[in-house]
């Protein structure tokens, strides 16, 4: 951001400081920052001094000097109202104390909750896609292959899933997160092995 659009954001918040008769102000900048994330400097120095009791109000000249993700935006809002601070925005007249700042508000956030759930149902409509496809979904497997074959050979020669669990722990055999065998954890090593044979069918 240029110096000169530093120093107009500067002079919108000292202008409000003036008329609310505001005393102990700390302004802070992000100078050189995006606007795309909370990860900066300054903006986790105010979420402290805020969280901490020492400052009771964060105002920011424009929305997207704060953020520029709604959702960022409704997660602030949710950590104003659960720590007990106030938001002003002031290009949207945004203040979380008065009722028709906090309605404009509680609008945004609403708007960010509906961009999340298009998102989550976005990203199951993939995964749903992936899966017809053949893709296997979920955690990538760790198991040693050569235990994974011998656990599908003994299932196929008749043993239980109790008694391979049995005979997996007797002989020490690791499972792909260092626990215990159990009849469940062979179990799902088997729909692993089944999961495995459709993806290359």
């Amino acid at each position: 951001m240029s110096g000169l659009g530093l120093q107009a954001q500067r002079s919108s918040l000292e202008a409000e400081v003036a008329r609310r008769a505001w005393e102990d102000v700390l302004f802070i900048s992000d100078e050189g920052k995006s606007g795309k994330t909370l990860n900066r400097p300054g903006m986790k120095r105010a979420l402290a001094a805020l969280a901490s009791g020492t400052a009771g109000t964060l105002v920011v000249s424009k929305l997207d000097r704060l953020s520029r993700s709604l959702l960022d935006f409704a997660t602030l809002m949710e950590q104003a109202r659960r720590e007990g601070w106030e938001l002003v925005v002031l290009d949207l007249n945004i203040d979380t104390s008065s009722p028709s700042g906090a309605l404009m508000a509680n609008v945004l956030a609403s708007f960010s909750e509906y961009e999340r759930q298009v998102i989550s149902q976005r990203t199951a409509v993939a995964l749903q896609a992936k899966k017809a496809q053949g893709h296997r979904l979920g955690r990538p497997v760790t198991l040693d292959r050569a235990v994974a074959q011998r656990i599908v050979t003994m299932r196929t020669r008749g043993m239980s899933t109790p008694r391979i669990a049995s005979a997996l722990t007797a002989d020490c055999t690791p499972t792909a997160t260092g626990g215990k065998w159990w009849p469940s954890t062979v179990s799902a090593v088997l729909r692993s092995a089944d999961l495995d044979a459709q993806a290359v069918a």
